[in-house]
């Protein structure tokens, strides 16, 4: 009688174990699912990092928060080339050197909000925020005569609530798909290997106006992307027009597409 009782504990022990491995199991696999990380991903309030083309269009993009030594050497780069792009201006930095905000606007160039004071938007409240962007947009415009639509959050930093009040107002967050890393002083070659390593149609690249060997390696990387067969152009330029939607990874595509 005593074996039959010990039999039995250890077949429900065994039971009990076998239930909580499978448990583990169904649980692993529930939230690895890609139906449910794709719902999940779906949620999320996501900037646009780069846009699906079937053309070989690119977009080439310059933060400008505090320095401006070469803004007018890579307008006349850009000029010499025939290529257009879109700068993001911090409201501080436009109000700071109004007349390089419209030479920019002058030379054909989008001239886009980088925020009022390049603060951390994902410590404000959205109050703060929508009243950051407008300050951010009034600074611009003051110089361009034209209300900014884009919008790049300061530090690249961002969480649902900022994208939400960005949209809110009407404007598209904007992200970036390639990173020159020129902010960092790499070498005019380090930088030109990243970005030309890195492109794709549909990309949105990011460089800084005022860091140390970008006026070095911009001309061979636009000659080099022309060779290639990209066609250049805004930000603005470059989004798809119409319904649109923005995948898990932040490619802006057709909303029909699967």
């Amino acid at each position: 009688m005593r074996n039959i009782r010990g039999l039995l504990q250890k077949y429900r022990r065994l039971l009990s174990l076998a239930g909580t491995a499978l448990a583990a199991v169904l649980i692993l696999w529930t939230v690895n699912s890609p139906a449910i990380v794709g719902a999940s991903a779906t949620e999320r309030q996501l900037p646009v990092y780069c846009v699906q083309r079937d053309d070989k269009k690119l977009a080439i993009s310059f933060d400008a928060a505090w320095g401006n030594e070469d803004t007018q050497t890579l307008i006349d780069i850009l000029n010499l080339y025939g290529v257009r792009s879109t700068f993001f201006v911090v409201g501080d930095w436009a109000e700071k050197y109004p007349e390089s905000v419209r030479a920019l606007h002058d030379a054909g160039h989008e001239v886009m909000s980088h925020s009022a004071h390049h603060a951390h938007f994902s410590m404000m409240s959205a109050a703060e925020i929508a009243a950051d962007l407008r300050e951010a947009n009034r600074r611009i415009s003051a110089c361009t005569g034209v209300e900014p639509t884009l919008f790049r959050c300061p530090y690249g930093e961002y969480d649902d609530h900022v994208i939400q009040t960005v949209r809110s107002l009407g404007m598209t967050a904007i992200q970036w798909s390639v990173d020159s890393l020129d902010w960092k002083g790499i070498s005019a070659d380090e930088i030109c290997e990243r970005v030309l390593g890195r492109v794709e149609p549909g990309s949105i690249v990011l460089f800084h106006n005022a860091a140390e060997h970008t006026p070095e390696a911009l001309p061979r990387i636009l000659s080099e992307l022309q060779k290639q067969g990209y066609t250049i152009v805004p930000v603005s330029e470059l989004l798809l027009e119409g319904n649109t939607r923005i995948d898990h990874a932040g490619r802006q595509l057709p909303a029909a597409s699967a």
